[in-house]
């Protein structure tokens, strides 16, 4: 094993310094247990033009270093105490992650083919044996780090692109949910001034949803996409929807209709919130004990957002005045929505929205 001194000697025939080197600050971690060995490979890198690097001697150290440091390159022995370097080798690749190019050069004085192919198969990038070749050594680096940070530079480039698709994917979001807010609106001020209706349905069908066990994603598609349940009234005369008497067989037939047309605007979407919305606009009024329309569905072949959004616009609308009724009081209408559970809505609906509208509100409503 060479001394410092000899080791200072042996770098005098490396030559200048090289001063074009295109990662000079480059992070170079080099795990050897022989000091001597630790020297001659940091001046050797010093003189290759490398002004980064760390040199440890403890295995059982990697670990935490390569997680402060963050290496770019990494130049290991294998033969050391305490922990061999198939191991360390282990380690940092499984704390990088499968992902991650980290190049790790085994420098070893073991040249065993068997030891060869143990290293390239353990994760090893190449290969080299001591002492090595200066020039082949310093060649050997400079490859592995031009690859390094190339792989950094697509890892940023790419981390960017995602981003600037996340951001243009989040306004495109946005402009969708307004467009279908506004086409809610559109539909709404036909027979409700405020235009409040299907925002306030919405709001009551998301939390009686979060009561019956649905996740958050699911609660949130329900509550973007009730505002649509009545977008088929667009399609309703203004006497026949605004009437303020009452309706003649006839007329209610027509007032039916706008299930239909609501589901045929809707149809034959591939958004997910739109095929809710086309779900709900259909079926909100089927009735749990098959009496509704426009499909005669009963009990669970009514889809649940469907179920949901009926008890919530029934409440809405008893509660709220119209062209045709004036305001019901809380407790009136919640007595008459929960005289309806098992005929037009489903119990365990009902049980929700029970929770949801609260215990003081159901006591005076007994």
């Amino acid at each position: 094993v060479m001394g410092a001194s000899a080791c200072y000697g042996r770098a005098r025939d490396f030559g200048q310094p090289s001063m074009s080197v295109k990662h000079p600050h480059s992070k170079i971690l080099v795990v050897d247990d022989n000091a001597a060995n630790l020297e001659l490979v940091e001046v050797m890198l010093g003189f290759a033009g490398y002004s980064n690097v760390l040199c440890i001697s403890d295995p059982l150290a990697v670990r935490p270093i390569v997680r402060e440091f963050g290496p770019d390159l990494i130049m290991l022995d294998l033969h050391m105490p305490g922990k061999h370097g198939l191991e360390v080798l282990a380690e940092v690749r499984e704390l990088c992650g499968p992902d991650d190019f980290l190049p790790i050069l085994v420098f070893t004085a073991d040249g065993f083919p068997e030891t060869r192919n143990s290293a390239l198969a353990a994760g090893a990038n190449d290969f080299l044996t001591k002492p090595g070749d200066f020039s082949e050594i310093s060649l050997r680096v400079a490859n592995f780090l031009a690859a390094r940070h190339m792989y950094l530079r697509t890892r940023d480039q790419n981390r960017i692109l995602e981003e600037m698709v996340a951001e243009r994917t989040a306004e495109l979001e946005e402009s969708r949910l307004e467009i279908l807010q506004k086409l809610a609106w559109t539909a709404e001020y036909r027979d409700d001034d405020t235009g409040e209706h299907t925002f306030r349905v919405a709001q009551l069908a998301a939390e009686i949803a979060k009561q019956l066990g649905m996740c958050a994603e699911t609660t949130d598609r329900i509550r973007l996409a009730t505002p649509l349940h009545d977008l088929g009234k667009v399609g309703i005369p203004d006497s026949t929807l605004l009437k303020p008497s009452k309706l003649t067989p006839e007329e209610r037939e027509l007032i039916k209709l706008h299930v239909e047309i609501g589901s045929r605007i809707l149809a034959d979407s591939k958004s997910p919130l739109l095929q809710t919305a086309e779900t709900i606009a259909r079926c909100h009024h089927e009735r749990w004990d098959g009496t509704g329309y426009p499909d005669g569905l009963a009990r669970e072949d009514i889809p649940l957002e469907a179920r949901i959004v009926a008890v919530a616009d029934v409440y809405d609308a008893l509660i709220n005045e119209r062209p045709y009724k004036k305001a019901w009081s809380v407790e009136d209408a919640i007595r008459e929505v929960r005289s309806l559970a098992g005929s037009w809505f489903d119990p365990d609906v009902i049980e929700a929205f029970l929770r949801v509208v609260g215990p003081a509100a159901q006591r005076r409503a007994a």
